[in-house]
């Protein structure tokens, strides 16, 4: 395996840090690659192609045109529940410093800005989204923004032991019991990605599973494990026999959409939640985690540590997929295997390659001859900041290295 050997564990922490005092130095607040309908021009009034057109051609912009078409710089709820999950990691590595202010002022921004009108707490993004023959307005709360809220709070909690954390955490899932559809399958259920449609996407029905995982390990509601491992038996039904998962299925007519990208990460991640957070499970997901694990390694991922964008694509390399693969190798690492050391190896590649030199943020792509150079604060930054976190985390518990 090539490795970067001139990147040091200790230039990993400092591009860390760098990145953190960008966060901070825009308080937590940036564009988005969705943002587009944020715009002062009325996008949504010539139909969802028009806006789903607009979406993903500013999506693909290398340069900057959001000031011109009255985008703001923004906080984003799930991005705000990614900085909260990294900075709960960064206290617990090292206790010395203290970061309870962006603690605070980060669990109560999600505290006090949920989407209401639902069963339970929930939440959405700052954006509106619109696809062919559908649209999403802002802050319409979605299972996947949600489940990496409820991932962050849950931390908070495990760490904090916050009472209105844990309050805020259960209070969730009543949102995902009576508002999300579901739909039945023979070998187990499908959580739909929001409540404004029946769908049926592998990784965002596991993020509802997780969730109910998490607070049933808090509560021991039954009917919440039964729920969460039915939507596990599901998906781990649809591995296909190299380990990787395709994205979804048609609830209609059972074709799936073939997309194999950092949602592989994603799937991994929820289904070892899962099974952390509760018990008597079967023991083939154990399989299909190894076996998914192996395939993300093999054949999502160069020896450099640099990621496919969409298999069979080699372009653009996207930094969501780099910060994915990151985080579950370094939640997945395990003593005899590689993951642990291959995840540093992303990190360095990433550090190199696509970390602005002066401001300290990361960029959004880097295309085969050039890089799109614009800075995401949901979509590159929350993500890399709690990437970077979760690899110095288990580096540290791998070394048995006291936390300082």
């Amino acid at each position: 395996m090539n490795t970067d050997n001139s990147i040091s564990d200790n230039d990993i922490i400092t591009s860390l840090h760098r990145l953190r005092e960008y966060i901070e130095a825009e308080e937590f607040k940036g564009y988005d690659p969705y943002d587009t309908l944020t715009s002062a021009f009325p996008f949504k009034v010539f139909g969802n192609w028009t806006a789903a057109i607009a979406t993903q051609v500013q999506k693909r912009n290398p340069i900057n045109i959001r000031p011109l078409l009255g985008i703001k710089k923004e906080y984003n709820p799930k991005g705000i529940g990614l900085l909260l999950h990294a900075y709960v990691r960064l206290q617990e590595s090292f206790p010395k410093d203290d970061y309870s202010n962006q603690i605070g002022f980060l669990f109560n921004w999600l505290k006090e800005n949920s989407t209401k009108g639902f069963s339970g707490t929930c939440w959405g993004y700052n954006f509106a989204w619109s696809g062919p023959g559908k649209h999403l307005p802002a802050f319409a709360p979605t299972v996947v923004a949600t489940g990496f809220i409820a991932q962050a709070i849950h931390s908070y909690y495990l760490f904090s032991k916050n009472e209105q954390a844990k309050d805020l955490l259960l209070s969730i899932a009543p949102f995902i019991t009576n508002d999300i559809p579901i739909t039945n399958f023979d070998s187990g259920i499908c959580f739909s990605y929001s409540p404004m449609m029946k769908d049926c996407c592998y990784n965002a029905s596991l993020l509802a599973a997780e969730t109910l995982a998490r607070i049933y390990s808090i509560n021991k509601d039954q009917s919440l494990k039964e729920l969460a491992h039915r939507a596990v038996d599901f998906v781990v039904s649809k591995q296909q026999i190299d380990g990787h998962w395709e994205y979804k299925i048609d609830v209609e007519t059972g074709v799936e959409r073939h997309q194999v990208d950092f949602h592989q990460g994603y799937v991994i991640d929820s289904i070892k939640a899962v099974m952390e957070y509760t018990e008597n499970y079967p023991e083939n997901w154990k399989s299909a985690c190894d076996k998914g694990v192996n395939f993300y390694i093999s054949q999502q991922f160069f020896a450099d540590g640099r990621s496919w964008w969409r298999l069979p694509h080699e372009y653009p390399v996207e930094i969501h997929n780099q910060s994915q693969g990151i985080i579950t190798l370094s939640r997945f690492n395990k003593s005899k295997d590689r993951t642990l050391e291959f995840a540093a190896t992303i990190a360095r590649w990433t550090i190199r390659e696509m970390q602005d030199t002066e401001k300290g943020f990361f960029y959004y792509r880097k295309l085969k001859y050039y890089k799109n150079r614009l800075s995401f604060m949901r979509w590159s930054n929350a993500w890399m900041f709690l990437a970077l976190a979760e690899l110095i985390s288990a580096q540290k518990k791998a070394k048995g290295v006291p936390n300082a």
